[in-house]
């Protein structure tokens, strides 16, 4: 209803009495018309580029606690420039015409979109007519035909501010109502107002709006916009092989848990529990990302072990467990011929190495255990201690700590013990009950209960680690 409100003065003035004539007219139609084609078109080009919208949208679902793995969700990646330019030649009410094609047409397909579909095209019309109302209010058309800069920048801040202000309040009100968010998602909204990506677009937009209105009009604009559509084309190619890389992961690891349900969401849990180490110690993004998915894939070569000694509660003889622990061995070979893991396939192979050098399948020592391995060693111990499981209930993060700090220099890098606590002091990290098994299993243990007794010589418990801190890993 917003957005039909700010198309509301393009109807004659006769039917909107009290309306400013400025808001709906005159209205240059063939370049409404022309505006909203192209932004149709370089849209497409424009999926995965990081724009204003998409930007802000993200910000908004980011969680404040753990990073995590964030499902796919509505938004609106349009293509920027575009809209920019619309917002700066245009009426308010035409601006926000221009965006309405492209976002009810395109954007998600299929049974059930069609109120998305709405939804992304109110919102960027409401984004584009507040934008083009705070242009307009500070004279910036004025500025902008006569070329009078620097003076024509002001209006065009505040412009942009305008367009990421809307879009970020309204996708947080939408998250508050659909999501049961706090309030808060809004005052983050407001404040993600401007960024990198904001500004380049919008200096496109404006090298658009300048060319568009010269001598050489709409073809001059246009190939304006050509570098800019092949940015977009290359940010999207790497955005779509980003999204292989994940879904090559999640389909690894949903067959681990297929097999072996009993360490289901263990593996997204290690990735998480590995990039707050890592964030903690200063590490760069792009190690992050492959950090991560070491972290989610460390146990991947489970997929090699019999499925009956995965899943029996009961205890391992010796030639059992060393079939169990051969596993990292069995998830290097299954991922050694995927280039992008990188570091990650040293942290799958090396992940159960101990500081004292009694680990596997190497028995490296020290410094010669890879990074990403004792990052992985200290998240995957963590994860299974605070996690419930078939034989018992899952300890406190305090208890899991203090074992952590008990085996520092013995089975863990002291380093990474510490980081994690020290990222556990910001971040919160609630214990999770593996599946509903498990608390079929345990429903009247409480917490505190010791740990069952030791199994007799030549048999180990069936998941157990080579410390009690190692947990059933």
């Amino acid at each position: 209803m917003a957005a039909l409100c700010c198309l509301l003065p393009l109807l004659p003035a006769a039917l909107t009495p009290g309306v400013p004539h400025w808001l709906g007219g005159p209205v240059d139609w063939p370049k409404v018309g022309l505006l909203a084609f192209l932004h149709g078109c370089w849209e497409s080009l424009a999926q995965g580029l990081p724009t204003p919208c998409l930007v802000l949208v993200r910000r908004l679902l980011r969680r404040p606690a753990l990073p995590d793995r964030t499902p796919a969700r509505p938004g609106v990646n349009a293509f920027f420039p575009v809209l920019f330019a619309g917002v700066l030649m245009l009426p308010p009410a035409a601006a926000a015409l221009v965006t309405v094609p492209a976002a009810v047409l395109g954007g998600p397909n299929g049974p059930g979109c069609r109120r998305r579909q709405l939804f992304n095209g109110a919102q960027l019309a409401l984004c584009a007519f507040a934008s083009s109302v705070a242009f307009h209010l500070l004279h910036g058309p004025q500025l902008l035909l006569g070329s009078r800069f620097p003076a024509a920048l002001l209006p065009g801040f505040a412009a942009v501010a305008a367009f990421c202000l809307v879009n970020g309040v309204v996708v947080g009100f939408m998250l508050v109502l659909s999501e049961d968010r706090r309030a808060g998602v809004l005052l983050r909204g407001a404040c993600a107002v401007c960024g990198l990506p904001v500004l380049v677009h919008a200096a496109g937009g404006l090298m658009v709006a300048v060319l568009w209105q010269g001598p050489y009009g709409a073809f001059a604009a246009l190939l304006a916009l050509l570098p800019l559509s092949i940015s977009a084309w290359v940010f999207a190619q790497g955005q779509r092989e980003r999204d292989a890389h994940q879904a090559t992961v999640q389909s690894l690891v949903q067959a681990v848990e297929i097999k072996d349900a009993y360490t289901r969401g263990h593996s997204e849990r290690v990735g998480r529990a590995s990039v707050l180490i890592a964030t903690q110690l200063g590490m760069e993004a792009e190690r992050l990302r492959t950090l991560r998915f070491a972290g989610i894939l460390h146990d991947v070569g489970k997929l090699g072990v019999a499925t009956e000694l995965l899943r029996r509660n009961g205890p391992l003889t010796e030639a059992e467990r060393r079939a169990v622990e051969i596993h990292p061995v069995y998830g290097y070979e299954l991922v050694r011929g995927i280039d992008f893991l990188g570091d990650a396939h040293a942290g799958i192979l090396h992940h159960h190495e101990r500081m004292d050098g009694r680990g596997y399948p190497s028995g490296l020592a020290g410094a010669q255990i890879p990074e990403f391995a004792r990052i992985i060693s200290v998240a995957d111990a963590f994860d299974s201690m605070t996690s419930t499981r078939s034989y018992r209930r899952g300890r406190p993060v305090a208890e899991a700590v203090a074992e952590l700090e008990r085996c520092s220099g013995s089975q863990f890098d002291p380093a990474m013990v510490r980081a994690l606590i020290d990222a556990l002091a910001v971040h919160d990290w609630p214990p999770v009950v593996h599946s509903e098994d498990c608390i079929q299993a345990v429903p009247d243990i409480p917490l505190g209960v010791p740990e069952p007794a030791r199994a007799a010589p030549g048999r180990v418990p069936a998941r157990g680690g080579s410390t009690p801190a190692a947990g059933p890993s």
